[in-house]
């Protein structure tokens, strides 16, 4: 198991500096020069001199290799540069704004967690029943729904109407309900379809035959048994969502006024911020691959077959 987990962990390093070199090539080989960038955010018309000045500053009259060794190692030691629009370390600026997106993430995952397990579940085990029938009508509405309509629906229901929630911004407890349910929604509806499929797959299967012979109760098959093994594409989704959710949350993150990381962003490539451009690019790639190790050590947790696996292909 540990050599699987440490393999695993390996395996990071060279997806991570394969993130760095195309975002380090995308980055130089944009029309948009870095130091006609920075003045611009700063609404300074440059004259050749001081552009010229500004990327012997930023390093741009050296070689692209030397360029790329020199920003990889202030990668790895969380320096992305300044601001053009703030002049603040950008690391510093992100890092002030991920706490607000983290609040989001985790409140809208727990929301489509608690409501997604049981209908799935009980959709899985009860075959077009009348809670089937209402995981599939859920799932149909939330992957139909674009997040954005449904953000200004709750805004007009629930704060302009019935005044029980705040419109935007942070603050308190209310200020966090809109936003997770609304991005909670079509994770509510992939996950209770993923969470269904699973369980009607693993019903078939003949260690659920093999439980029920032997005498098992029913309720031990299918909480111990069923739903341990069926949870697992759902663990699978909920990695791929989490590096969404804390990079990706950008339109509801606007609607809502949110002041999180990607509304920053945003705000970035509106002003050519490039320094934070690249800095959200590296960090969300970051994001994914941890999240992703995550999922990977839990799902070895839940099914120990899976380092078992690892080990014959070796």
């Amino acid at each position: 198991m540990s050599t699987y987990v440490f393999k695993r962990i390996i395996t990071i390093v060279p997806i991570f500096l394969m993130a760095t070199l195309l975002t380090f090539g995308m980055i130089h080989s944009s029309p948009v020069d870095p130091a006609e960038a920075y003045f611009t955010a700063a609404h300074i018309q440059a004259t050749d001199e001081m552009l010229e000045q500004k990327r012997y500053e930023f390093g741009l009259d050296q070689p692209l290799l030397i360029q790329y060794v020199n920003a990889l190692i202030k990668i790895f030691q969380f320096d992305f540069g300044i601001s053009y629009v703030t002049n603040k370390p950008v690391w510093e600026e992100i890092t002030s704004r991920m706490t607000a997106t983290i609040q989001l993430t985790i409140g809208s995952l727990l929301i489509a967690i608690l409501v997604s397990v049981p209908i799935g579940f009980l959709a899985g085990i009860r075959k077009n029943s009348v809670i089937d029938n209402f995981s599939r009508f859920l799932s149909f509405i939330g992957a139909s729904i674009p997040s954005f309509w449904l953000g200004y629906l709750f805004i007009f229901f629930f704060s302009v109407k019935l005044d029980l929630f705040p419109v935007e911004g942070t603050g308190t407890w209310r200020h966090l309900i809109l936003p997770s349910v609304t991005l909670a929604f079509p994770l509510i509806a992939l996950y209770t379809r993923l969470l269904r499929a699973s369980v009607l797959e693993n019903l078939q299967e003949s260690y659920v035959l093999f439980a029920r012979t032997r005498g098992i109760h029913e309720r031990i098959i299918m909480g111990k048994h069923v739903l341990r093994i069926a949870i697992s594409p759902m663990i699978t989704g909920l990695g791929m969502n989490l590096g969404n959710l804390m990079t990706g949350a950008i339109i509801v993150e606007v609607v809502f006024s949110w002041p999180g990381f990607g509304r920053y962003f945003i705000e970035a490539i509106f002003n050519r911020d490039v320094p934070v451009i690249q800095g959200y690019v590296l960090l969300a790639a970051g994001i994914f691959l941890i999240s992703n190790l995550i999922v990977d050590l839990i799902q070895m947790y839940i099914d120990p077959r899976i380092s078992r696996k690892g080990r014959q292909y070796q």
